[in-house]
This record gives C-alpha cells, structure tokens and sequence, in this order.
C-alpha cells in the first residue's frame, strides 16, 4: 500500500487515544510532542474466535479475521517514503540489495518454465522505482517482469508479447541467430552475467506468447468470482469489463490476476495501490483508499482458499510506515516507529495479534 496507510485507523485499536482525542500530544521520541492527538473518526469491534480488533474500514476483510495474524510493532529507520519503501523491499535503503520476490525466486525457483517466477503489479515509478523488484548482485533473471496498472481484462496487459510479422517457427530463427551472437559476445567478456540474463530473458519471452495470454485473460472466469473481487459488469468481446459501480474494480482486477498467476505457477507476485499519504482529508481519503481493496482482497483469501491455494500461498499486506496518533491538521503524520503489517495463509497461525 504505497503511501503508508494509517494503523491506527485500520488494524492497531487504540481506545485510550480516542479517550484523549483533542489533548495535547506527549512529547518523546519519533517526532511526538507537536500537536493534539487525534482519536480515530472510525469504529473498531472484535471479529472471529480471536477476537481480532479490526476497524469498521473493512467489513468485507473481517469475515476472515481468523485467516489474519496481526504484527502491530513493524518500524523502519526513516520516515521518509523512498527509503522506507526501498528498505521494505530490500531490507535497506543505503546500498543496493535484491528484492524479497527476487529472493524467494533465487531460492525456491520457478514452477513454471513459461511464465516468469516473480511479477509485480503496477508498482509505483518512484520511492525506489524499478530497486523495489530488482535482482541486484543475484542473476538477472530474478527480477520481477513489471506490468502496468492499467487495461486489465482484455489479455493483452504486456506489450509486444506477440510478433505481428513473424510466426513462431520463422521468429525462432531469427531469435537463434541472435541469441548466437549474444553467446558470443559473452564469451568473449569472460561469460558476462548481463549478457547471460538477456539471453534468459528472450528465451523466456518466446515461451511466453503460447501460454502468458492466456493467463492475462479474465474471460472464462465467473461472474460469481467477477463479483467476489469487486469486479462488476461483464461485457462481451475479448474478456474486458465495463466500468464498476465502486472503486474496487481496478484492485479486483489485478488480484484475480495475482490469483491466476500463483495458480499457474508464478512463484511470487506483488501488487501494488498508492495514495495512502493521507496528510489531509483523513476520515473521506481512508475510507476511499479502503473501500477500493476491501472486497479485492477478502474475494482473494477466500478464492485461495477454496481452490486449496491458501495453505501453500502466503500473503503479506502492508505499507512503507504508519501515522502519527496526532494530527496534521485533518489528517495525519509519517510514523516510522510502530505500524501494522498482517500475514495470512503459508501455515501462518491466524486469529492472533
């Protein structure tokens, strides 16, 4: 969640905060001390066996509070979105490192020869840019293959998957020769790492127009599970989708995608929503932000689940840092020194907090 949404407004209940609402906040460390607190505007109540606290920002998710295992005490050394984003990522911000989806891939590998093993979806163009799903020091090929956030539906999501002027047989030709080259050239500078990678990255690409298409289309699905991610009004012709009555179309989309992926054997995939800094305009701006990824992500948990993908996938949800328990005006501050990350799914124990 690009932006760091507000803990103390979604998962991380504060009563006494709201019971001090308007008194002057304490001063001590990470920037307190300036301003009046600021009790949430929202309602918090407990959801499943657990009892899990959860704000009323997310009805939909609550239905599966015994799924969540909530860490309230996540921190990062800046409060400053680039290098919290990065560090989020990366482990730190001040030295190049490989991202967490480019380790993963490194270490547990591909179970899909056809498509690639990491994905990200519509992740941002700054706080850290193409750093956040990068591979670093380990091979090329574990970098995340990006896809835009936009146009999802009609299976034509990456551009020039397919070539108009060759077929594959004529186009394998042609890819020979130069992949030719590209060996040769890597010989010549000592078996070249860079050079390596490219030459992965075309074989993956041609294997990719028989089977990547296909994946990327939301035709066949139901318009039960069209509905169970937000995702509303199907229309004919090549699988796209008319525009939502609510704003969590956009965010169905790309997690029913992030669903068909892990289903066919992407091994890590990420997806991306910003506007989360919610400086002013808190009680109008948070609700929107989770009103468009509420029903999104109980329709995915719920979709893993019953296609017996929840055990073996783990999900993290999160953003770069949380929000000061005082206000800035009518909204609030970075706080980098506690907020809310949940897990749920891999054999996490949920209900917990």
């Amino acid at each position: 969640m690009d932006g760091a949404p507000s803990h103390v407004d979604t998962f991380d209940y504060k009563p006494k905060l709201s019971e001090d609402d308007g008194e002057p906040a304490p001063r001590g460390r990470g920037g307190f001390g300036r301003g009046r607190l600021f009790g949430s505007p929202f309602e918090f109540s407990q959801h499943g066996k657990g009892g899990l606290w959860i704000s009323e920002l997310f009805p939909e998710l609550a239905r599966h509070a015994d799924k969540l295992c909530l860490l309230n005490g996540m921190h990062t050394d800046l409060p400053n979105h680039a290098q919290a984003f990065l560090q989020m990522h990366c482990g730190l911000f001040q030295f190049p490192r490989p991202s967490l989806g480019a380790w993963v891939l490194y270490g547990l590998g591909s179970e899909n020869e056809n498509l690639p093993g990491f994905i990200t979806i519509s992740p941002p163009r700054n706080n850290g840019g193409p750093a956040n799903y990068g591979a670093s020091f380990l091979p090329a090929a574990n970098q995340a293959t990006r896809i835009g956030g936009f146009g999802f539906g009609s299976g034509e999501q990456v551009s020039n998957l397919r070539n108009p002027r060759r077929n594959l047989t004529t186009q394998r030709v042609q890819l020979d020769y130069v992949q030719e080259l590209n060996r040769a050239a890597s010989e010549s500078l000592g078996q070249n790492p860079e050079i390596e990678g490219l030459i992965s990255s075309y074989e993956l690409a041609f294997r990719m127009q028989r089977e990547f298409p296909a994946v990327l289309s939301l035709s066949e699905e139901s318009s039960a599970t069209l509905r169970l991610y937000g995702i509303e009004e199907p229309r004919g012709g090549r699988g796209g989708f008319g525009p939502a009555t609510g704003g969590s179309a956009t965010f169905g989309r790309q997690c029913l995608l992030a669903r068909r992926l892990i289903e066919s054997g992407v091994r890590f995939v990420e997806v991306t929503m910003g506007g989360w800094d919610h400086h002013r305009n808190l009680t109008e701006s948070l609700a929107s932000s989770c009103a468009a990824i509420d029903k999104p992500i109980a329709g995915l948990l719920a979709d893993l689940q019953r296609r017996g993908l929840l055990e073996d996938t783990l999900v993290l949800w999160g953003g770069e840092f949380g929000r000061t328990p005082y206000a800035q005006g009518d909204g609030r501050d970075h706080n980098n020194k506690g907020y809310t990350t949940w897990m749920a799914g891999g054999g996490v124990k949920g209900g917990i907090t």
